[in-house]
């Protein structure tokens, strides 16, 4: 089941909120009228555990006080700064592992409001070789990430596990076996660096698999993008289910903060920190 965190916050936001405004206006008063009460019974003085049994917040308002700000904080900090996401699949292989803990630049492509994810400050705009968090097309309640390779007005076709984008090839040079992390086919597989313009990544390339995503030809539309994983022949991808709206996207994901990899021991140390590429 997929939770919209960002709502969830809201929620927990506004109802702190009401709770701490209620006891502002109603709640407050009362008990500083039951002080006062209580200290003109007492000639004008009360003792100092009287006075603090008598004026003590309901732990309720007092839970919600204290949350509100933090709430608030961690609220504006992922809308419009930095979000953290976790990989599920390794789609991304060999640049991201499943269960890779990944940072995410939330106003690198324009600043949205949450929720609404309506666009209130263009900044940037995606570029090739870019790896991007957008919402899932066909389920925008689930969060996809792939690497740009088209965006509006390109014409991209892939033929013989070759990207060709407006009918130039983006050059592969072959690097090695690759045996690190499984990619959900079976091996052999080797390592390619592709280029895509001045930008340069690393992807796996399965030479003797077969599948439904080996041949294509697509030209990208104005506001849509064309999205590819790495792990190339093991990728749900824009071959399959077509362009990515402009309104679809999240953020560009740029930093590997933690993985975690329970069959293996735990934390992958040597993961931490890497920039994404």
């Amino acid at each position: 089941m997929n939770y919209d965190f960002a709502t969830i916050m809201v929620i927990a936001l506004v109802v702190c909120g009401v709770i701490w405004a209620v006891d502002a206006w109603l709640w407050a008063p009362r008990r500083r009228a039951v002080l006062a009460t209580a200290a003109q019974s007492a000639g004008g003085s009360l003792d100092e555990e009287t006075r603090a049994r008598l004026g003590k917040e309901p732990v309720l308002v007092e839970y919600a006080r204290s949350f509100f700000p933090v709430i608030l904080i961690v609220f504006m900090l992922r809308s419009f700064l930095v979000e953290p996401f976790r990989i599920p699949s390794g789609s991304m292989i060999p640049t991201l592992w499943t269960g890779d803990f990944i940072l995410v630049n939330k106003f690198a492509y324009g600043i949205r409001l949450p929720i609404l994810n309506a666009k209130i400050l263009n900044i940037g705009e995606p570029k090739r070789g870019d790896v991007v968090v957008f919402r899932y097309p066909e389920d925008p309640s689930t969060d996809y990430i792939k690497r740009v390779i088209g965006v509006p007005g390109d014409r991209i076709s892939y033929h013989d596990k070759t990207v060709f984008i407006n009918g130039v090839a983006a050059g592969q040079q072959f690097v090695g076996p690759y045996t690190e992390f499984p990619t959900g086919i079976p091996l052999p597989s080797r390592l390619e660096v592709e280029s895509l313009g001045d930008k340069q990544h690393i992807l796996v390339i399965h030479p003797g698999f077969s599948g439904r995503l080996e041949e294509g030809e697509w030209t990208v539309p104005q506001g849509g993008y064309f999205m590819m994983g790495d792990n190339r022949d093991n990728s749900n991808d824009s071959r399959a289910w077509g362009f990515v709206p402009e309104k679809n996207l999240v953020g560009k994901a740029f930093m590997i903060w933690m993985n975690w990899n329970g069959a293996n021991g735990g934390i992958t140390w040597n993961r931490l920190g890497e920039r994404i590429h």
